[in-house]
């Protein structure tokens, strides 16, 4: 069964964020787009990749009014050493968060039970706390977040548009589409 559409489960967790341990529970989720960004361990080696392109775009994300999580089954302090001890990880600036029990991991499906590790999984949640993007990548894959961030915007798009749909490749300010009888078989 697809996330799509479902609301996030609630779960309780600590976060590493500006110098802080800070708690972080599904009710941060609401009231804002947010970007949930699973990866399989701190001190690896697409990860950082990953969470350092994120960082990179971070400025990005907040002017569309979204907040960016990472999150792996290792604890927050782990979170805190990996900072502390990598350029690339010293970047970040959103909350790492801690998942050791694998509460969120398991929540959103991306458990790899017999590692106790997560996939590569993103998800992008709506204001009201509604699963509106799921991608999920094998452990070699890592992700591109400007396209995470054309996915963001679409889907702000779509959320403020009723009746429009973007298609492939859209960006802000191109065309949209508005399905209906006189569309079918047009495209």
């Amino acid at each position: 069964m697809s996330l799509i559409n479902t609301e996030v489960k609630p779960f309780k967790a600590t976060a590493y964020v500006g110098g802080k341990f800070v708690d972080v529970t599904e009710a941060d989720l609401k009231g804002k787009w947010s970007v949930v960004v699973f990866y399989p361990a701190d001190f690896t080696f697409v990860c950082p990749t990953e969470l350092g392109d994120l960082a990179d775009n971070y400025a990005e994300f907040k002017k569309l009014g979204v907040e960016v999580y990472s999150v792996s089954t290792d604890t927050h302090f782990t979170h805190k050493a990996w900072h502390d001890t990598s350029d690339t990880i010293a970047k970040i600036a959103y909350p790492m968060v801690g998942d050791p029990t694998g509460t969120i991991t398991r929540n959103f499906d991306v458990m790899i039970e017999e590692d106790g590790l997560a996939l590569r999984g993103t998800f992008v949640i709506n204001p009201e706390g509604v699963i509106k993007v799921c991608e999920i990548h094998d452990l070699g894959i890592g992700r591109d977040a400007s396209e995470l961030l054309r996915k963001v915007k679409a889907a702000q798009y779509v959320a403020s548009h009723p009746g429009e749909v973007c298609p492939a490749k859209w960006t802000p300010g191109e065309a949209t589409l508005t399905p209906s009888l006189d569309l079918v078989g047009k495209i």
